[in-house]
């Protein structure tokens, strides 16, 4: 038995061995503008996520998430400021650490998500200053449209290693009121104020 479980665990390290000595010595995303291609892209929504926080009582940030986001993003690096760019957002997958507070989020005194499953932003002018961009468009969230605007940061490109496509990732953050869009439960004990965060990670179409 003593010999089984040694062989065992001998073939287990040789294959982890073989597993890890085939893994890439470096990461496939670089710093590099240069590295990003020209073209349409989609969102990967596996690592695409938009973080909200607002402050609770005047005590603390709380935060939560989105995810499932969906979109295109129109690209060429020769003339960044003609990105185009077309993000839905699924409310109903909001998410937060108490689950009676994501249930009640849902709800028609907050998001309301059975009325308004979806949030969607559509760029209009963006205006790029080195790696950096400052995106203009207009957010649709709980049936009202407003402009917002976005600072975003390039933070990497390169060949995707599973589909062998290029990729391209971004971090950005924004800040809006939620009272702007209609959702005006529990002001001033939950700030009107809420601040973004996103990481979008896209790959070529």
């Amino acid at each position: 038995m003593r010999r089984t479980l040694a062989a065992l665990t001998l073939a287990g390290l040789a294959a982890t061995g073989i597993a890890l000595a085939q893994m890439p010595t470096e990461v496939p995303g670089k710093p590099d503008p240069k590295l990003v291609v020209a073209g349409n892209y989609k969102i990967e929504p596996l690592h695409t996520q938009i973080g909200f926080s607002v402050v609770h009582l005047g005590y603390n940030p709380f935060m939560g998430l989105f995810s499932g986001v969906s979109g295109t993003l129109v690209l060429d690096p020769a003339n960044p400021a003609a990105a185009k760019l077309d993000v839905t957002i699924p409310v109903d997958s909001i998410y937060t650490t108490v689950d009676e507070l994501t249930k009640g989020l849902k709800g028609a005194d907050w998001f309301d998500t059975a009325k308004y499953p979806t949030a969607r932003f559509v760029s209009t002018a963006v205006e790029v200053r080195g790696t950096e961009a400052r995106i203009s468009g207009n957010l649709t969230l709980h049936g009202v449209t407003k402009p917002i605007t976005i600072q975003a940061r390039f933070v990497g490109a390169g060949n995707h290693p599973m589909t062998k496509a290029p990729a391209v990732g971004f971090e950005g953050r924004s800040v809006i009121k939620r009272s702007d869009f209609g959702v005006s439960n529990g002001i001033p004990f939950v700030t009107d104020e809420v601040n973004l965060t996103i990481t979008a990670a896209f790959d070529k179409a």
